[in-house]
């Protein structure tokens, strides 16, 4: 449905100045009755300081016409421009999701042909390599979906944050068993978010493994609740995310020489942030340490 320009918080520009016109008016003759009250005439009203009075409120009624008009042009311009991008954006994920995926896909089943045929240790090197390749792209695409699927309204849903790290802990043992995990978790902690939430959990534990050379993989977490906040601090002892991967973070935009080089961490910026969270990074020579915080939420009934 378009917009009208000529509305703004479902009051016409025309509207908001008559409303003003009436307030102004009332204040005015309220004023004038005070004054002469006030001064003792035998006459409550002065129409001149009346009449100078209405003059200015209504002068200044087309003032604030004028500006509502123009503000609430913006606005709609403003909204529309954003929806158009919005709607670009899902459409450039979905092509890249459904298209490019089917694409690599059928690259990928190549690929597993040529390997039955060559026998050269150099070509199959060069497979493994596309191999490689084309399925960091297919997880990408598995990225952009959750971004896409997200809910952008206000979070009225409650979510155990101690459960979401015990289920991330868990996959995360499913894929690596070479890593130590250890949790400092409450029993319940209640934070205001949906079930998207266990997306940017997810993805600071397998990055905190996958990026971390260290034949001794250590991970650290622990839960914890201050007041109207919940924090969720994860620490590896891998190498750190670099300064300036956090420092594009920090500036919220990507340019051509300044860029993360993983949507992951974007991701886990973006997820959180619906969640109505924040989220650091901060790294040094002991490892990286990555703190989610969240507005807690009371308990349920049953819980």
């Amino acid at each position: 449905m378009k917009s009208d320009p000529d509305r703004l918080f479902d009051r016409s520009p025309r509207a908001v100045a008559g409303l003003y016109l009436l307030f102004g008016a009332a204040c005015v003759v309220a004023v004038d009755v005070a004054v002469g009250t006030l001064s003792d005439s035998a006459v409550p009203f002065s129409a001149a300081r009346l009449a100078g009075g209405l003059a200015l409120v209504g002068a200044s009624s087309l003032f604030v016409y004028g500006a509502v008009r123009h503000h609430s042009r913006r606005a709609v311009t403003a909204r529309e421009e954003l929806e158009t991008s919005n709607q670009q954006l899902q459409v450039l994920s979905r092509v890249f999701r459904h298209n490019v995926r089917n694409d690599l896909n059928v690259v990928q089943g190549y690929a597993d042909l040529l390997e039955r045929r060559l026998d050269d240790e150099r070509s199959r090197e060069c497979l493994a390599t596309i191999r490689e390749t084309t399925e960091d792209m297919v997880e990408i695409s598995e990225k952009l979906r959750v971004i896409e699927d997200a809910s952008t309204g206000p979070v009225e849903d409650r979510v155990d944050l101690t459960t979401v790290v015990h289920e991330a802990v868990e996959e995360l043992h499913d894929e690596r068993t070479d890593a130590e995990v250890s949790l400092d978790l409450p029993e319940r902690a209640w934070i205001r978010a949906d079930e998207s939430v266990s997306y940017p959990v997810r993805e600071v534990f397998e990055n905190a493994v996958a990026h971390n050379d260290d034949p001794g993989r250590r991970v650290r977490a622990r839960v914890e609740t201050n007041g109207t906040t919940t924090r969720l601090e994860i620490h590896d002892n891998g190498p750190g995310i670099p300064e300036d991967e956090r420092a594009v973070l920090r500036a919220e935009e990507e340019t051509p020489l300044s860029h993360a080089s993983s949507i992951g961490l974007w991701l886990v910026k973006w997820m959180c942030e619906l969640q109505g969270g924040t989220v650091r990074f901060d790294a040094t020579d002991d490892g990286t340490t990555v703190l989610l915080r969240f507005r807690s939420a009371e308990s349920p009934p049953d819980g």
